[in-house]
């Protein structure tokens, strides 16, 4: 057995960690064979995000991954506001997983608000229809990502996972959730999570700014329909992104503790003539020791939901920390310079050191290099090494340099141009597929390829204007240094 099968055997447990409800709540989530227990819940005392001073109320030591308990681990596991991120779909031509990557970035690049030096960026491929793949990207900014590394970065939590996606999975196993397209709408106080759902799998998400105080009884009492209406808009300008031209067929869930105000709601999407319904929260999936009853599996949902997913980790997480977060270097203690073995270990260091300084030294003498490879090389050794070398060389030289093409293609765009599809083979013309928002940009893009020295007769081919957008769909045909030229075999 692997030490990575070990260890996922060994941890049952998990602590999730989210802001809900202007609080910090903490959960622990142990499964039991099909069933899950939830040992404890907590819920900070005021709205202050001190996360260290919430974990070390919840029993967690500062700056461990695990925390040890009886014969396992459990994890510890945060979740970020979806308030901060913004969600894409979007569809590429399928492709191996670095294409997919690439054409995702030039996509970003031509969507994002701010450079894309200044923004993050998730991404996870969906199904292919067509030589189409469906990929969901999730973008923030780094800026506000590294705000909340440092908030959390005494807690050191193993993961940092979107709650938004705690909430799909809180959907599915609490709510009677399915594997089907649907909307789910958590509603807090003074804001609600839409969050779209397709295969089971979060697809895209959106926080609007309207909660359940806006239908309240008082609220209510007020006569606020302005606030009632404004909510409907709202969530119809929600599905409208999300891309369903016909939204009262699409499932709308509003997980619900059966409030009124909620209630509420859900009253005012159905006489909107949206497929609105309120689901309460079951218990079967919880064991008979579990700390929570179907109340308090609502009031925690979006800590449970980041549990459920860290219990069932998945290759294609949105993992939007990925280069901003590494919980292994947290754990880097200085002491440990100073144990006995880390002392024996810098002194053979040190001895190594100085070995190689040394010899650097006496090669740095004028002709030391020629000399050694001389005494050690004979001359057809040599011969064969440089042979070899130049070898080397010449095939690095017939490689086209692919990330070079998107980029003089990305900077000829000049940000108007969206790119949708790069497609190179050695030996035919480079093409790229996309639209432009006009003739004028399009012919401009044409003109500013041909500028470029690496390429040479860029054609746009069979221009068409799409219906729906009103934008030039386009192909462009271009060569790319002498990448293009068919080499006539030799004959032997």
């Amino acid at each position: 057995m692997s030490d990575n099968v070990i260890d996922t055997v060994k941890r049952q447990s998990v602590i999730a960690i989210a802001q809900a409800d202007s609080r910090l709540k903490a959960v622990e989530l142990r499964r039991q064979a099909a069933a899950l227990e939830v040992l404890w819940a907590k819920t900070s005392e005021d709205s202050d995000e001190n996360w260290p001073q919430f974990a070390a109320e919840c029993g967690l030591a500062p700056g461990n991954i695990e925390q040890a308990e009886g014969d396992g681990h459990r994890e510890v596991v945060a979740g970020f506001g979806s308030a901060g991120v913004v969600f894409y779909c979007l569809d590429v031509p399928a492709g191996t997983e670095t294409e997919t990557e690439s054409i995702v970035k030039l996509q970003a690049e031509s969507r994002l608000p701010l450079p894309a030096e200044q923004m993050e960026i998730a991404w996870r491929a969906g199904q292919t229809r067509n030589g189409q793949m469906a990929v969901t990207m999730a973008a923030a900014r780094k800026e506000i990502l590294r705000d909340f590394v440092e908030n959390v970065r005494a807690v050191t939590p193993a993961r940092i996972m979107l709650d938004c996606e705690g909430i799909v999975k809180a959907w599915q196993t609490f709510f009677r959730g399915d594997q089907g397209v649907a909307v789910i709408v958590s509603a807090a106080a003074r804001n609600s999570h839409v969050c779209l759902a397709e295969d089971g799998r979060l697809s895209n998400a959106v926080v609007l700014d309207m909660g359940t105080d806006d239908f309240s009884g008082a609220a209510q009492a007020a006569g606020q329909t302005e606030a009632t209406g404004r909510f409907v808009r709202d969530m119809k300008s929600v599905l409208d992104l999300f891309g369903y031209a016909d939204p009262a067929e699409l499932p709308l869930v509003v997980l619900s503790d059966g409030s009124d105000a909620i209630q509420g709601m859900v009253t005012a999407l159905e006489s909107a003539g949206l497929n609105a319904r309120a689901v309460l929260p079951q218990v079967a999936e919880l064991t008979a020791n579990s700390e929570l009853d179907a109340e308090g599996i609502y009031e925690y949902r979006v800590p449970i939901g980041i549990g459920l997913v860290a219990l069932e980790p998945r290759a294609d997480e949105l993992n939007i920390f990925e280069h901003l977060y590494n919980p292994l270097k947290e754990q880097e203690k200085k002491p440990w310079l100073y144990t006995p073995k880390a002392a024996a270990a810098i002194a053979v260091v040190m001895l190594v050191v100085l070995a190689l300084v040394s010899y650097a030294a006496d090669m740095a003498m004028p002709g030391a290099m020629d000399k050694r490879l001389k005494a050690a090389l004979s001359d057809s050794d040599m011969k064969e090494l440089m042979d070899r070398q130049s070898l080397r060389k010449t095939i690095a030289a017939e490689r086209p340099d692919i990330l070079q093409i998107i980029e003089i293609v990305n900077e000829s765009g000049q940000g108007s141009i969206k790119l949708d599809g790069v497609h190179f083979k050695k030996g035919t013309a480079a093409s790229i597929t996309g639209e432009a928002p006009g003739n004028d940009q399009l012919y401009k893009f044409e003109e500013t390829l041909n500028d470029n020295k690496y390429i040479s007769d860029a054609k746009i081919q069979n221009p068409s204007m799409d219906a729906k957008s009103k934008k030039i769909r386009f192909t462009i045909t271009f060569k790319y240094k002498n990448f293009n030229e068919k080499k006539a075999r030799t004959s032997r």
